[in-house]
């Protein structure tokens, strides 16, 4: 084992799988929550992701891309959807409906017609219409974008490669509470799940649409 984590996964987990034949975006999680200073959930890593979110929907949208956002909110009355979750990140209770921390964020909120997944736990796909809604749309890509990287992003980029599609994580458009976590866990979904490339990379595959 070397001391750079480069050398150490090089020839050995840093394959590319690429763009599929279809495409989809997904927006996970962009609450008012993380972007609010003062919020328990704050994290400045999101507000940098949302501020670089519009350029990037804008283009999809154009181009006829589907967009699905997903958002956690609890609705039983003493959080018992939460499960042992809940239990151990407590924080998660200020997402319930008419907290504006449950809110989507602005310049991310979604627009007409594109769905609004709601889940309870990290992967967009557990307990969701996820799978049965990109099946639907013949979607054999998911561009993954939101927060947190450490969180939900990560626990769907694992999900979407064992459900058979290429997860595709937008470096720029994903954030978390803190660059380490941040930058380990991309390290490691692209080592391992799906690849990590540059907003400007994603702009150029949707661009040539």
């Amino acid at each position: 084992m070397t001391d750079s984590a480069d050398q150490n996964y090089e020839g050995v987990w840093d394959s590319r799988i690429g763009f599929g034949k279809k495409s989809a975006i997904i927006v996970i999680d962009l609450l008012q929550g993380y972007t609010t200073e003062g919020s328990a959930l704050y994290a400045p890593g999101v507000v940098d992701c949302v501020k670089e979110m519009p350029e990037l929907l804008e283009l999809a949208r154009e181009k006829g891309v589907p967009i699905i956002h997903t958002r956690v909110l609890y609705t039983a009355p003493n959080y018992e959807d939460g499960g042992i979750w809940i239990k151990k990140a407590p924080v998660l209770r200020d997402l319930v409906e008419g907290n504006p921390y449950a809110e989507f964020c602005e310049g991310v909120v979604p627009q007409p017609g594109e769905p609004v997944i709601v889940k309870q736990y990290a992967s967009a796909f557990f307990g969701t219409s996820l799978i049965a809604t990109l099946n639907g749309l013949g979607v054999d890509t998911l561009i993954i974008t939101g927060c947190t990287t450490s969180g939900c992003i990560r626990a769907t980029a694992v999900d979407t490669v064992q459900h058979g599609i290429r997860p595709i994580c937008v470096r720029e458009c994903i954030g978390d509470r803190h660059e380490g976590p941040h930058e380990a866990n991309l390290f490691d979904i692209n080592a391992k799940y799906g690849d990590v490339i540059s907003k400007a990379e994603t702009l150029e595959y949707l661009g040539d649409l």
